[in-house]
């Protein structure tokens, strides 16, 4: 009998043990999961969801306005042997792959990219160079820009632009105690640019030039170059422009037909573009003629899924389409400013002038296009980013914007007393 008591003893004891142990657990688990929700949501905080959602839609509305731009291609004997669904699944296929590889690149911190700066313009110059290699660069409508790749181009100027906002970014951070003295700091920034520049004009590319030209110039003046050595380095800049389009006649006549683009001598000539690029806004009006219903991209606007696809816009989506086009560019812009102005202010130099160079980037390249499209700037072979067709142009752009979260993202960490 006593041992059937303490038998009954053990078990009663061991079941009281067993369920301290389970209360004790609990009450831990509830004490962390707390913290574990609370470490979850600040990670989610540090990340810009605004400036995703922006980059989100206008790639998103881009690929539906190059598939309504380019869906009636085929019937131009000149891609007749493509589908109407071509240049459709080819840009979803560079979305899916800027998408994976900004990602990637977003992973990387800050200092790694400061460590690959000079290398990655390197890398960049013996691009310029092998594009310009008969058989090696590819000719479409006279211009050696684009480098096969199988079933894709790959066009080094794009990552010009990338690589030279890295590089200036990082050259201003090392020259920053003698950015006074012009000849020891700024020449030799300038001599880069010089050498990038003639490789483009010999494509030719001067479009690209001129926001690579920009980009470095903006660099210097956000990194404290003096005022009047920025000013007099401005002025030869556009003097040296203005000089390349006197003496080019094919430049010249661009500007003319730019002038007066309702000419009998320019209408069916260098003013075609704009002229039927205008004609599409006015058929736009206020609302548009709805998606899809785009007359001027039925083969009367050439490269309507490239440098025009803001006058099919205009066309489709009217003023208030080109408007909130222009609207989400303005705020992308200033976003971008912001995150690069915040991260000087914590001390991060290099960071904060990638930032603001990747602002300048952006911003003055679709400032031309949209200015280009209505009719404000001469005609120039510049796509609108992050909408227009081509593979490398929307890698670099999605590449840098990972770069400026990336930036937004260790500023925040840092605020918040955490490491870089």
């Amino acid at each position: 009998m006593s041992s059937l008591i303490q038998r009954i003893r053990e078990w009663f004891t061991s079941i009281l043990t067993f369920k301290i142990n389970v209360i004790n657990a609990s009450a831990v688990q509830m004490h962390l999961e707390p913290k574990r929700q609370q470490l979850n949501g600040s990670a989610l905080q540090k990340i810009d969801m605004s400036l995703i959602w922006v980059m989100i839609i206008l790639l998103a509305w881009g690929f539906v306005m190059v598939y309504s731009a380019s869906i009636a291609m085929p019937d131009n004997p000149k891609f007749s042997k493509l589908t109407g669904t071509y240049f459709m699944s080819r840009h979803a296929l560079f979305l899916l792959m800027a998408g994976v590889i900004a990602f990637v690149a977003f992973q990387f911190p800050v200092s790694v990219w400061e460590t690959m700066a000079p290398w990655l313009f390197v890398t960049s110059l013996l691009l310029l160079i092998a594009v310009l290699i008969p058989h090696v660069g590819k000719v479409v409508n006279g211009a050696r820009r684009w480098i096969p790749l199988g079933f894709i181009s790959f066009q080094p100027s794009e990552f010009v632009k990338f690589a030279m906002l890295l590089y200036a970014s990082d050259y201003m951070v090392r020259k920053m105690d003698i950015k006074e003295r012009f000849f020891v700091a700024v020449m030799p920034i300038g001599i880069a640019v010089l050498v990038v520049g003639l490789l483009l004009l010999a494509e030719p590319d001067m479009g690209a030039f001129m926001v690579i030209a920009v980009i470095a110039m903006g660099i210097l003046f956000l990194g404290g170059v003096n005022a009047r050595m920025f000013f007099l380095i401005a002025a030869l800049i556009v003097m040296a422009f203005g000089a390349m389009i006197a003496l080019s006649e094919w430049r010249r006549e661009r500007i003319f037909a730019y002038l007066d683009p309702w000419s009998a001598e320019h209408t069916l000539g260098k003013g075609y573009q704009l002229s039927h690029s205008l004609i599409a806004f006015g058929r736009g009006e206020i609302f548009g003629v709805g998606l899809g219903g785009s007359v001027e991209k039925l083969h009367w606007l050439p490269e309507a899924h490239t440098d025009f696809l803001l006058a099919v816009i205009g066309e489709e989506f009217g003023l208030v389409g080109v408007t909130l086009v222009i609207g989400l560019f303005l705020w992308l812009t200033r976003r971008i400013m912001h995150i690069g102005r915040q991260a000087i202010a914590l001390d991060r130099l290099f960071a904060g002038l990638v930032a603001q160079g990747v602002g300048i980037w952006i911003g003055f390249q679709a400032f031309i296009n949209m200015g280009v499209n209505l009719g404000a700037l001469p005609t120039k072979g510049l796509t609108l980013p992050l909408m227009s067709y081509g593979g490398s142009a929307i890698l670099f752009n999605t590449v840098a914007l990972a770069i400026v979260l990336r930036i937004d993202y260790e500023s925040k960490e840092l605020m918040r007393g955490g490491r870089q």
